[in-house]
């Protein structure tokens, strides 16, 4: 009796679990298949490059306006849709000869993701009860880990067998599985908003949707502070990731071999910490795992900054990635947590776009320091400037005390609304 109520307590997450690492794996595919497409058609480095900026381009483009529309819509059907859009252009990416029209597609298929995530959290959120979240995304931590390790490997077979654009339709592939797991999971519409129509789409309206967001944020400074902090913690480490290999291979002087055994590293890092976080994340609490995880992440970046060998820039990524896991279970916990529902889409977005700035601006920053100054310097700067934050984030968690003034806030966005 005991193992049928769980498995029906944990069929839809599980679900939901098996379509995200679906997804994930094909991500990590299709990202090195596209790589080694554009750096075989143009032979530079800087054309693979731009690849990178496209995403948070992307974000720019969507994010301003999918809040509205993720709120107003049924989430699940939302992410059927993006699904199967995303793997119909994927599926014409091989077929596309000019690389303007590829960088076109990517960007396109970017703004889906966009739109996306933040969809995807406002429907995990309502799929999984409160008690069960620290669970599951641990869980969700654990998978994503499964992704960086296992989608390399399988492009590589992928590269074997065939070619990279044998891995593009794979990946177009995955998207479709993960679609068709998602019509398996229940719709739960909530239709508490009375917006639902979007026949009133208008910059009106977005206006009136960017208001309630900033309402949000002056209800709830303390949240939204760790969600900023959290968020520039990101940032940078984008920032950073995009020097990894020059550092490693101008700074450390690693050979290619070397250099994919360091990302190996990596790979295990989060596993054995997502390991340990499925096991322990429920005997600790949310603010614990977002307080100190980000932490974690900054020291083993700092280490990996100051190293002059292999064996210190292993331990450096051994620490960081490690702590990811816990760092991004807490965040993932706390959003769920202390973001209404019904506003959930908005917020995400919009607070998505203002990171997705944030990342161009840094990335470009620490690109420049580098060129200008050295590599050395960029990174060290940067994970300082890391450390500082998540060393207030970490302060900032100890202080924080939650209010319970939905109600008010509810009737603030009647307000809204009702002008």
């Amino acid at each position: 009796m005991e193992i049928k109520k769980l498995f029906y307590s944990w069929r839809h997450p599980v679900l939901l679990l098996f379509g995200i690492g679906l997804s994930n794996i094909g991500d990590w595919i299709y990202l090195i298949a596209l790589n080694l497409i554009v750096l075989d058609m143009t032979g530079s480095p800087l054309a693979v490059a731009a690849l990178y900026i496209l995403k948070p381009l992307a974000t720019l483009f969507t994010n301003f306006w999918s809040g509205t529309i993720i709120d107003r819509l049924n989430q699940r059907n939302l992410m059927v849709e993006l699904d199967m859009v995303r793997a119909a252009i994927i599926f014409i990416l091989p077929s596309l000869s000019s690389l303007w029209l590829i960088y076109s597609a990517v960007l396109l298929i970017n703004m889906g993701s966009s739109i996306f995530e933040p969809a995807s959290m406002t429907y995990i959120t309502k799929l999984i009860p409160s008690e069960k979240r620290k669970r599951f995304n641990s869980f969700r931590s654990l998978i994503d880990s499964g992704g960086f390790l296992i989608g390399p490997a399988i492009a590589g077979l992928l590269f074997i067998l065939g070619t990279p654009y044998m891995a593009i339709y794979v990946n177009a592939l995955t998207f479709l599985g993960s679609g068709f797991i998602t019509l398996l999971l229940p719709q739960l519409q909530d239709l508490s908003l009375k917006q639902n129509n979007l026949l009133n789409f208008s910059f009106g309206l977005l206006k009136k949707d960017w208001n309630v967001v900033r309402l949000f944020t002056h209800n709830y400074p303390y949240v939204m502070g760790i969600y900023f902090l959290f968020s520039l913690m990101i940032v940078m480490a984008t920032a950073l990731d995009s020097l990894e290999a020059s550092f490693s291979k101008e700074v450390l002087t690693l050979t290619d071999a070397e250099y994919g055994f360091l990302v190996s590293i990596a790979g295990l890092g989060i596993a054995a910490g997502a390991v340990v976080n499925t096991l322990f994340a429920k005997k600790m609490t949310t603010l614990f795992l977002i307080g100190l995880g980000p932490v974690f992440v900054s020291v083993g970046y700092m280490v990996y900054a100051f190293s002059s060998s292999f064996d210190i820039a292993a331990l450096g990524f051994v620490v960081l990635s490690f702590s990811l896991a816990f760092a991004n279970t807490g965040f993932h916990t706390f959003y769920q947590e202390n973001i209404p529902v019904n506003v959930m889409g908005r917020v995400g977005s919009i607070y998505g776009l203002i990171e997705a700035f944030f990342i161009i601006i840094a990335t470009i920053s620490i690109g420049l320091t580098a060129q200008l100054l050295s590599i050395k310097l960029a990174v060290i700067v940067g994970s300082f400037f890391m450390l500082l934050v998540t060393g207030i984030l970490c302060f900032v968690t100890f202080y924080f005390e939650e209010k319970d003034e939905e109600q008010k806030f509810e009737n603030e966005i009647m307000k809204v609304y009702d002008k």
